[in-house]
C-alpha cells in the first residue's frame, strides 16, 4: 500500500510539473513556429534587395547565406531561453560546445575564413572562368563554405575554400584579352618562309584575332625530325576557343594545299632476302 501510494505521490508531481511546464512548451513552440517565418520573410526581402542593387553576386551569395545561419542561431537562443534554461547556462553550454565544435571542426572554420578572403581580395568572381585545385571551370557559386565550378563536360565541381584562398589560382577572365600560343612542327624539306607567311595569313583572315598587338611567328626549336614554330595571336576571351580551333584547322588545310610537311612519327622497315645456294 505505501509503495503505491509513492508510485501515487511520483505521478501526480510528474502530472504537475508538465501542467507547469506546458505554458512554456506551448510559447517555445509558437516562437519557433513565428521565427521561422519571419527568417523565411527577411530572407525573401534580403534577396529582393540585392536584386535591385548592382552588388557583387558572389557578396550577395554569402551574406543572404550569412544572414540566415545567424538568425537560425539567434531563434535557437530565443527558443532555449523561453524552455526555462538560464542565460548563464546556455552561455556556459554555448561555450563549451563551440570549443568542442571548433576543436572537431576545424577544416569548416579554414573554409569559412578562406571565403571571407576570397569575398575581400576578389580572386575571382561568379562567371570568371578559373583553374584552381586541379579543376577548370566557370565559378557558378561561392558559399561560406564552398565554391561551386560548371567544368567543361557540365559537372559540378565543389572546392572548399579554405583550399582556394592558400593555394595557386589562374583566373582567364581577370583580363579582356588571351593570348595563344601553338607549337607546328614542320619538315627540314620545307620552306619555313613559305610556312611563316601562310600562319600569318590564317591569323589575318580570321576576325576573332586580334590585329593589335600583331601575331608573332618565330623557329622555336631545330628538333630532330621537325623545324618547329611557335604561332602566338591574341582574341577575346569570349572567342578565344572560336580563335583557337579554327587556326588548327586552318594550318592543316593550307599546308597540305602548299605541299607543306608537318612531320609525324614512322618507322621504316627494310627486308633482307638471302639466296641459299
Amino acid at each position: 500500500m505505501e509503495k503505491f501510494t509513492d508510485w501515487q505521490a511520483h505521478i501526480d508531481e510528474a502530472i504537475n510539473w508538465v501542467w507547469n511546464f506546458l505554458p512554456d512548451m506551448i510559447m517555445a513552440v509558437i516562437i519557433l513556429v513565428v521565427g521561422l517565418w519571419i527568417i523565411k520573410f527577411i530572407n525573401r526581402m534580403v534577396r529582393k534587395f540585392f536584386q535591385k542593387k548592382d552588388y557583387d553576386l558572389a557578396l550577395e551569395t554569402f551574406l543572404q547565406s550569412f544572414i540566415s545561419i545567424a538568425l537560425k542561431l539567434l531563434l535557437f537562443v530565443l527558443v532555449i531561453t523561453q524552455l526555462g534554461v538560464k542565460s548563464s547556462s546556455l552561455v556556459a553550454i554555448v561555450g563549451a560546445a563551440g570549443l568542442a565544435i571548433g576543436l572537431a571542426l576545424q577544416g569548416s572554420l579554414s573554409n569559412f575564413a578562406g571565403g571571407v578572403l576570397i569575398l575581400l581580395f576578389k580572386p575571382f568572381r561568379v562567371g570568371d572562368f578559373i583553374s584552381a585545385q586541379g579543376v577548370d571551370g566557370t565559378v557558378k557559386e561561392i558559399s561560406i563554405f564552398t565554391t561551386k565550378l560548371n567544368t567543361f563536360g557540365n559537372q559540378l565541381a565543389i572546392i572548399p575554400n579554405g583550399q582556394l584562398s592558400n593555394n595557386n589560382i589562374i583566373n582567364y577572365n581577370a583580363e579582356s584579352t588571351r593570348r595563344d600560343k601553338i607549337d607546328i612542327g614542320i619538315g627540314y624539306g620545307s620552306n619555313i618562309k613559305s610556312a611563316k607567311d601562310i600562319l600569318l595569313k590564317i591569323c589575318s583572315d580570321n576576325e576573332n584575332i586580334l590585329k593589335e598587338p600583331i601575331p608573332e611567328v618565330y623557329v622555336g626549336e631545330l628538333a630532330d625530325s621537325s623545324v618547329n614554330l611557335t604561332l602566338r595571336f591574341w582574341a577575346n576571351n569570349d572567342v578565344f576557343w572560336a580563335a583557337h580551333f579554327y587556326v588548327m584547322e586552318e594550318i592543316k588545310l593550307r599546308f597540305d594545299e602548299a605541299g607543306i610537311e608537318i612531320p609525324f612519327p614512322q618507322r621504316d622497315i627494310h627486308m633482307k632476302t638471302e639466296t641459299i645456294s
